[in-house]
């Protein structure tokens, strides 16, 4: 752990991020990772709190065509729907409950969009999207995109609580979802008074509660809060009243890792390499857009991880 990350006094947790908000694409988000407090959990690098919202009749979510390179990743939603497109030639509505993996690998384009026939009227939108940093052996596998309906994730629920598996094994429970490093990821939804253990096997563990408020070792805290927990300790959650939280982790990275807007790479070259081949229009274009968003001229300080 960085000495210069001050240390929460609850002695179950390591430290507690309270997220920054910004706007993509029409749409006000919560960026819980990366942060000054704490950079990554296992191997996501990147959290998002898209919502919840309304988005009016008439407008939507508009995420212009962007590249990215050595990362999975992974939306989720709570509620409404996005249109996703990437140049691979996907063309794949998510909606609430399923999951869309999508591993950039060497490189791939994408945009988020609301679908057109959504557009005429008010529609909400809440939801989570993660970034997957890949090892780096697999840095530069060939880019993919995989769906799963709602349908396929496992589910336990009994006691006050339910709890979808996104990712991984957990619970007794294992994910179709193909992942290339050894990491947990789930959707709880909590009955006030229910209590729900925090499996310690994995070195890496965080909650991000998404709503309600839940208490751990005697403090409680509010939505909009990641908490990241110290190896080996036994963690019980308990909602203070109606929760939803996202369970996630897994084993550190196999190095440090760099982050430049939307690429992350073990390699600074190859994160230049990125945004020349992204300036000079080398990245395959998404099929029927006529749009993207250029590389900006001014982005936040790179980032690097641990």
């Amino acid at each position: 752990m960085d000495e210069r990350i001050p240390v929460h006094p609850n002695p179950a947790i390591e430290t507690v991020v309270v997220p920054r908000s910004s706007d993509i694409g029409g749409l006000e988000v919560r960026r819980a990772l990366p942060s000054a407090q704490r950079r990554m959990v296992g191997p996501f690098v990147f959290l998002d709190q898209m919502g919840p919202a309304l988005l009016r009749a008439g407008s939507g979510l508009d995420v212009r065509p962007h590249p990215h390179i050595g990362l999975a990743t992974v939306t989720y939603l709570f509620d409404g729907e996005i249109l996703h497109r990437d140049s691979l030639g996907t063309v794949r509505t998510i909606r609430p409950g399923a999951v869309n993996w999508m591993t950039a690998g060497s490189g791939i384009v994408h945009s988020e969009r609301t679908p057109a026939q959504s557009r005429g009227v008010d529609n909400p939108l809440a939801g989570i999207q993660m970034w997957v940093a890949l090892p780096k052996p697999l840095e530069e596998t060939a880019p993919a995109f995989v769906h799963h309906p709602a349908g396929d994730l496992p589910v336990a629920e009994g006691e006050g609580k339910r709890v979808r598996l996104i990712a991984g094994d957990m619970y007794g429970l294992r994910s179709p979802v193909s992942t290339l490093s050894p990491m947990f990821y789930a959707d709880a939804a909590l009955d006030p008074g229910a209590r729900l253990d925090l499996p310690a096997e994995h070195e890496e563990r965080a909650v991000y509660i998404a709503a309600g408020r839940v208490k751990v070792a005697g403090d409680g805290f509010d939505a909009g809060r990641l908490l990241v927990f110290r190896p080996g300790d036994a963690i019980v959650l308990t909602a203070i009243e109606a929760s939803r939280v996202l369970l996630l982790g897994g084993e550190p990275l196999d190095g440090p890792r760099r982050m430049w807007w939307n690429f992350v790479s073990s390699s600074q070259d190859r994160i230049e390499q990125a945004k020349e081949d992204w300036r000079a229009g080398r990245f395959t274009p998404v099929p029927d857009e006529g749009e993207s968003i250029p590389l900006p001229e001014t982005p936040p300080p790179p980032v690097r991880y641990p």
